[in-house]
């Protein structure tokens, strides 16, 4: 399997200094082993180390326009992300990276719940030139969205409608995508 498009994974964490490996970084590898998809990983405990992270990628990565999924793992609800106790709006994450996203998928776990009106949506659409941001509804801390967030990915390998990957997505895991209220925007 030789894949064209890879994932960026921004991971919040309590101290980026740490070397520690998180279910996230696990479940990448598995990806990577089991589908072929190729990953970044990176962690961040404050708002500079995400722009940081995400201007590295954007600026000194020769291959990002093969990033297709930007995924983030970080505490969140509705309209905001949390880093070490500080809460952010997707508005101002926008305005961070301004026109940047073009044509990628922001992807949220389920560690935030992603509850955005048409309007909030549209914003940050608009203001990142992302294709679509994507996460779920209800944040069950006892359950990862892990297994979906694989199944979505990989379907980013087969096909280029987004529409077309969540109807698939759907029809495949129908029972945990309405159990974590899957959503995407675009």
């Amino acid at each position: 399997m030789d894949f064209d498009q890879f994932i960026f994974c921004l991971e919040a964490v309590p101290d980026a200094t740490a070397n520690t490996t998180t279910e996230v970084v696990q479940n990448l590898e598995q990806l990577a082993i089991e589908q072929g998809i190729a990953s970044i990983y990176k962690t961040c405990d404050t708002i500079e180390g995400l722009e940081e992270s995400l201007s590295t990628l954007l600026y000194d990565d020769h291959n990002f326009t093969d990033y297709e999924i930007i995924y983030l793992v970080m505490p969140g609800e509705g309209n905001t992300i949390c880093l070490n106790d500080y809460h952010y709006s997707l508005e101002e994450i926008a305005e961070l990276f301004e026109g940047k996203m073009r044509g990628k998928i922001i992807h949220f776990a389920n560690a935030k719940v992603l509850d955005l009106s048409d309007e909030e949506a549209q914003y940050f659409l608009d203001v990142t030139r992302a294709r679509a941001i994507s996460g779920y509804g209800t944040a069950l801390h006892q359950l990862s969205s892990s297994n979906l967030d694989k199944a979505f990915f990989g379907l980013f390998q087969e096909l280029d409608d987004v529409v077309e990957i969540v109807e698939e997505l759907h029809q495949k895991h129908y029972a945990l995508c309405k159990l974590l209220d899957f959503r995407l925007y675009y």
